[in-house]
C-alpha cells in the first residue's frame, strides 16, 4: 500500500490518498477541503478511489466529505458514533473559523473498536482513540506498519482537548492502550505535520512520557 498525502486548507491539514498497486483501487482518509485539489490529486495518482474513511468529526478534517463522496460515488466509512454531533453540526463550525461551507452528513458505515476497513486489496485495523473527540478513530495497516491517527498524536504533541467532549486523561489513555501496543517501528501518519514513530514519540514526546510504564 502506498500513502500519498495531500495538505489541504489554511489548516494543512493531511488528507491521505491510499494506493492499493495490486488492485489500482484507492481510498480517502480525511478530505478536509479543497476538493478540486485532491480530486486533480487522485487523476494524477491514475487510481480509482472506492471509499472515503473519516478519523473523526472536526471541521477541518470532514470539510470536503460529502461533495467527494457524492461525485465519486464512493461510501462513507467512519468515525465512531459518538461524534455524529459533530457532523451534524459541520456547517456551523464552518462558518465559525472561516471556512467554506462543509455539509453535515452521516456516513455509510460507523466503526468501532475491533472493526476493519477494506479497499481493493488492503485490509485496515480500526481502533477507537477517544480523547480529542469522543468518537476517533484510528487505522493501522499492518503489512506496511503504517497507522493513520488523526489528531491523536503528532509529532512532539498531542491532539488538544478544549474542544467539544475532549477529554485529556481519556485522549493519554487512548494512547497508552490503543497506540503504544501497536509497536515501535510503527510509522504514526498524523492529520497534521509530519510523520513520526511510535518509539520516537514514546521515547521524546513531553505530553505522553512515561510511556514505557
Amino acid at each position: 500500500m502506498e500513502v500519498r498525502i495531500i495538505p489541504v486548507t489554511s489548516f494543512e491539514q493531511n488528507c491521505s490518498l491510499l494506493c492499493c498497486e495490486s488492485s489500482g483501487k484507492a481510498a480517502l482518509v480525511d478530505p478536509g477541503g479543497d476538493p478540486e485539489r485532491i480530486k486533480a490529486a487522485i487523476e494524477e495518482s491514475g487510481f480509482t478511489v472506492e471509499k472515503i474513511f473519516v478519523t473523526h468529526g472536526h471541521f477541518d478534517h470532514v470539510g470536503a466529505v460529502k461533495v467527494l463522496a457524492r461525485e465519486l460515488q464512493v461510501p462513507i466509512e467512519g468515525p465512531q458514533e459518538d461524534d455524529l454531533f459533530l457532523l451534524e453540526t459541520l456547517p456551523q463550525w464552518c462558518s465559525q473559523f472561516g471556512f467554506p461551507p462543509g455539509e453535515s452528513f452521516v456516513p455509510d458505515r460507523w466503526l468501532k473498536q475491533g472493526d476493519q476497513i477494506a479497499f481493493g486489496d488492503q485490509t485496515l485495523d480500526v481502533h477507537h482513540c477517544p480523547g480529542h473527540t469522543p468518537g476517533h478513530v484510528i487505522f493501522h495497516h499492518r503489512p506496511t506498519r503504517i497507522a493513520i491517527v488523526g489528531d491523536v498524536i503528532f509529532k512532539g504533541s498531542i491532539g488538544r482537548t478544549d474542544f467539544p467532549r475532549g477529554d485529556h486523561p481519556t485522549l493519554l489513555a487512548s494512547i497508552r492502550e490503543r497506540i503504544w501496543p501497536l509497536g515501535d517501528d510503527v510509522t504514526l501518519l498524523p492529520g497534521h505535520g509530519p510523520t513520526t514513530t511510535i518509539g520516537d514519540e514514546r521515547r521524546h514526546n513531553p505530553f505522553v512520557q512515561g510511556g514505557y510504564g
